[in-house]
This record gives C-alpha cells, structure tokens and sequence, in this order.
C-alpha cells in the first residue's frame, strides 16, 4: 500500500490531501533550477580545483605555464561568447543556451585570476595595483551589458568597489586592516548614493531596467554601512550621522512600501535598528549607577520585540497590496 494511503487510513492527512497529492504524483516533475545549480557548483569547483592545482604544483608546473593555460581557456570562453550571443538590446535578452551564461561566468572569474597572477607574480602593472583592478572591472562591466549577465555585473560592481578603496586608500593602510581611514568611509558613502541613483536612472531610462535590484541591493548595503561606519568611528558628531541615516531610512522606508520590496524594507529597519540602539547605549552609558544595564536589557527585549512585530505587519500588508 502506498505510504499516503497510510497516512490517510490513521488520519494524519484528511481524503482532500491525499487527491492533491496524488494528482501532484502525476505530474512531471522540473529538474530545471536543479540543473542550474549543479552547474553554478560544477563552475565554483573547477575555478576551485585550479587555484589548487596552481597552489600545490607551482614549482612543478611553473609560472608560465599556467599563466597561459589560464589565459588560453579564459580566451575561449569569451569566443565561445560572442560567436554564442544573441544581438545587445537595451531590454532583457534571453540566453542563447543554458551553457552559455555559466561559459561567461567561468571566462570572467579566470580572467580576474589571469591578471590578478599577473600582477602578484610578475607586477606587470608596478606599483599601480589600481589598474589590476580597473581594466578587469571595466570588462566585466562591458560584459554584463553585451551579454545581459547580472552575475557579472555583480562582479563588476564588487570590483568597482575594491579599486575605489585601492585608490583613495594608500596600500599600506589596506595591508595593516585599519579601514577606519575616512577617505575609506566618504568613498563607500559616494559609492553607495552613486549605485542608487544609477538605479534609478536605469529604470527610468529603462536601460538594463532588470539591473536595478542588483545596483540598489549594493548600494543600499555600501551607504548605511559606510554610514554606519562613520557614526562609529566619529563619536563626537556621531548625532550627525545618525540623522543622515535616519533621512536614508525614511526614503529606503517609503520606497520598499511603495514598490512592495519587502526585502529592501526588511534591510532597512535592520540598519536604522543598528543606528538607534547605539546611539540609546551611548545616552544609557551616561548614567552613572547599575541601572543602565537594566535599562538596556529593558530595551533589547522591547525593540526585539516591537522590531519582529513591526516586519510581521508590513510582510502582511505587502502580501495583501501585491494580491489587489
């Protein structure tokens, strides 16, 4: 007897249940987001497996062999590519094949390991690390727009990101992790008030518009960390940063309602939640007795709670203006 029809004769699903489930068992089943994934992994591992092999073989191999077999096969990606791809349009363009976006991905990821390799090994670049990062970032993003690929230009971004940091922070600093540096902080916040207006700018002119999340999801987290960031580092007009946040909030805040992004809205309660508390312990800190700790344990509890059921009623009232 099936398993279901057991379940159904000791009453742990109702005769309705098991009909749905049956008729469920009659349908073909999609492997396609399953296949996807084996592929996205097949890709992780094989860029994996080579920074092993380059790692445990480096004397055995030798440099240039393996700066050219990296080279070669990033070549042959990016062929593979441009004879594959469909014509550029402004709009969404669907894949040629279900190779090719995972082809591109491999081509872009050994390309950043190609000059990468370059630079640490040879230092064709000297002592100009910024443009290591800044001729690959330039591909990527030309990349993601030829080939519409939003992981490239996920990459692209995360580049653009590294070679402002590179640039505006002297190396030694970057060698020593002090990323208090304020140049540091004011490029992040530039940083992320650019990825966000270009989000805009990409929608309205509705170029690439399906880039938009992916321009305002690193945009939003650059600007409040780097935000946040400043309101640490900068205690004495910590007060400042705090409005500056709180102003950012609020426009995160009404855009997420409006446009029923429960996510953004999510992100955003998150670090405002982040930016009230600190400046609430600094205010309890001053007390001068024990009673502080309680008051902060007071207030965890409360925000805790008030902050789950503050998301719960806007998950709801989301749910609802989608289904009107």
């Amino acid at each position: 007897m099936d398993i279901f029809e057991q379940l159904h004769q000791q009453n742990f699903i109702t005769r309705q249940q098991l009909d749905k489930i049956k008729l469920q068992q009659q349908q073909p089943v999609s492997v396609h987001w399953d296949i996807l994934m084996l592929l996205y992994l097949g890709i992780l591992l094989a860029t994996t497996a080579l920074g092993i092999l380059v790692y445990k073989n480096i004397d055995t191999i030798g440099h240039t062999a393996i700066i050219i077999s990296i080279g070669l096969t990033c070549l042959a990606c990016f062929v593979y590519c441009f004879k594959k791809a469909n014509k550029y349009a402004p709009v969404k363009v669907e894949s040629p094949n279900i190779l090719f976006d995972y082809i591109l991905l491999m081509g872009c990821l050994l390309l950043l390991t190609f000059v990468g390799y370059l630079q640490y090994q040879y230092n064709v670049f000297g002592n100009l690390w910024g443009l290591a990062v800044f001729i690959p970032m330039v591909i990527l993003f030309f990349c993601a727009y030829y080939f519409d690929h939003i992981g490239v230009l996920s990459i692209a971004i995360t580049n653009l990101a590294a070679w402002l940091g590179i640039t505006v922070t002297p190396l030694q600093i970057l060698n020593q992790n002090n990323f208090s540096d304020e140049r540091l902080i004011y490029s992040g916040i530039l940083l992320g008030a650019a990825l966000i207006v270009f989000s805009i700018i990409t929608m309205q002119k509705n170029i690439k518009a399906h880039f938009t999340f992916t321009y305002k999801n690193f945009g939003a987290h650059i600007l409040f960390i780097a935000l946040l960031a400043a309101m640490f580092n900068y205690h004495n007009i910590y007060l400042v940063w705090f409005l500056a946040i709180i102003a950012v909030a609020y426009w995160f805040f009404n855009n997420a309602v409006k446009k029923n992004a429960f996510y953004f809205l999510v992100i955003t309660v998150l670090y405002a939640y982040i930016a009230v508390s600190y400046v609430i312990i600094d205010l309890l800190f001053a007390i001068p007795d024990t009673s502080a700790v309680y008051l902060g344990a007071i207030y965890f509890i409360g925000s805790g709670i008030a902050l789950i059921r503050l998301l719960m009623f806007y998950n709801k009232k989301l749910k609802q203006d989608a289904s009107i």
